[in-house]
């Protein structure tokens, strides 16, 4: 017995078997590590291909819907660029999930793709008896380019190149935008009245209380459609003449070039091509003019006072239709210079205070006025009703009591460009 006592107490006092003893117990939990540290890795490769597939699948559903030529099929561009962004997920990923969501304050405005990727790993699948699954969403809001329009458009790409002052009262639903990009692109005060489906600016508008929902801000795109259009021009030389006496003094025009053209007496232009060069177009005195199918070209600086002082005269101006330039040698470019009244030529610049407008309710203008370098002002004392009047001018002021009104149908008046459909990802 006692030689069996010595043996166990020499066993229990040996400590040569303790690390072997100390492996065998740690091994589980260092095989258990390892096992889930590769499982680890396996699911966050997983996890990073399956989320890029469902980012890019959003995306492109989001961009053809913005696009009204594509928005038919969003769900084909969807699944193609999910499709496409797999690779080791490939044979175990789920069909995506691709659905139309609201976001934010809008309604139908984004794009929802979840899907999932489910597959055995050797140790998770031992712990516990099923295969993983990792899942991903993504969500993408867009917003639609839109196409602008407008029958008041303000050149200047800074400062404030719209300013519409004190009472005036201007009506054109045919839409007003600016080029500016400046904080104070748009200025209207709040005693002002506008009245109009759509203002469009690159920058921003200060409008009356109850415009707010018309305005669009930071529009990208806007532009001078006709930055790279030539004006017509006619060089035979004229001359203003009033014939006659006392109430029958009257002039009758022909087209060509006029150094100046001041109306001095009733006047009337026979259709045609009428450039002054270097001087004033000034048809503001008390007579009456008449003009159908003419279009005038400034140059030189010439300068346009157009309207009238009394209250008796009545002025009527229309343009030529494209069909007056076809046959010419302006025949390319007929159907943009059709409809065209006044054209300031792009290397002539007015001297302070650039055009003026100060017609009555008698007037009768039709066309577009285009003044890439000139401001147009309309005056307080003008009141000008057209059917389909437009301004394109490089700052356009409306002061005072002014009241300026043109009825242009929306699909008449000037394009003033596009902005491009914007996609972004949001959860």
């Amino acid at each position: 017995m006692g030689a069996i006592r010595r043996f166990f107490g020499n066993f229990r006092s040996n400590l040569s078997g303790n690390a072997t003893m100390l492996v065998a117990l740690g091994m589980p939990a260092l095989i258990g590590g390892a096992g889930y540290a590769v499982d680890t890795a396996q699911w966050y490769m997983w996890k990073r291909e399956l989320q890029h597939s469902v980012d890019q699948a959003a995306y492109a559903g989001a961009m053809a819907l913005a696009h009204e030529d594509s928005k038919s099929y969003f769900e084909t561009r969807a699944k193609q660029e999910y499709d496409t962004n797999l690779d080791k997920v490939k044979t175990f990923a789920s069909i995506p999930s691709i659905s139309i969501a609201n976001y934010a304050a809008g309604t139908d405005n984004s794009v929802i793709v979840s899907a999932t990727a489910t597959r055995s790993l050797p140790f998770s699948s031992f712990l516990t008896g099923s295969a993983a699954t990792i899942r991903a969403t993504a969500q993408a809001s867009f917003a639609p380019g839109g196409t602008y329009q407008a029958c008041l458009v303000a050149l200047a790409e800074d400062g404030t190149s719209l300013d519409i002052g004190g009472n005036a009262t201007v009506s054109a639903k045919c839409g007003l935008a600016a080029l500016s990009c400046s904080d104070d692109a748009v200025v209207i005060d709040a005693s002002a009245i506008v009245d109009t489906d759509s203002i469009v600016t690159c920058g921003k508008a200060t409008v009356p209380e109850g415009n707010e929902d018309v305005v669009t801000e930071g529009a990208t795109g806007l532009k001078d459609i006709y930055a790279d259009l030539d004006p017509p021009t006619d060089d035979r030389p004229r001359t203003y003449n009033c014939s006659g006496k006392g109430g029958n003094t009257q002039a009758s025009l022909q087209a060509g070039t006029y150094s100046s053209l001041v109306v001095s007496c009733t006047t009337v232009l026979n259709p045609g091509i009428y450039v002054i060069d270097g001087g004033e177009l000034d048809l503001a005195a008390n007579y009456n003019v008449t003009g159908h199918g003419v279009v005038f070209i400034l140059k030189n600086g010439a300068r346009l006072k157009l309207g009238g002082n009394g209250n008796n005269n009545r002025i009527s101006l229309t343009p030529p239709s494209s069909s007056f330039y076809e046959g010419t040698i302006y025949a390319e470019d007929a159907n943009r210079l059709g409809d065209i009244l006044i054209f300031e030529d792009r290397g002539s610049t007015p001297p302070e205070p650039g055009h003026q407008l100060n017609g009555n309710s008698n007037s009768l203008i039709e066309g577009l006025m285009y003044f890439p370098n000139g401001t147009l002002t309309v005056n307080g004392t003008a009141n000008v009703t057209a059917q389909c009047l437009q301004i394109s001018a490089y700052k356009i002021k409306v002061l005072g009591n002014a009241k300026l009104e043109t009825l242009c149908p929306l699909d008449s008046t000037t394009s003033v460009g596009s902005s491009v459909a914007s996609v972004r990802m949001v959860a």
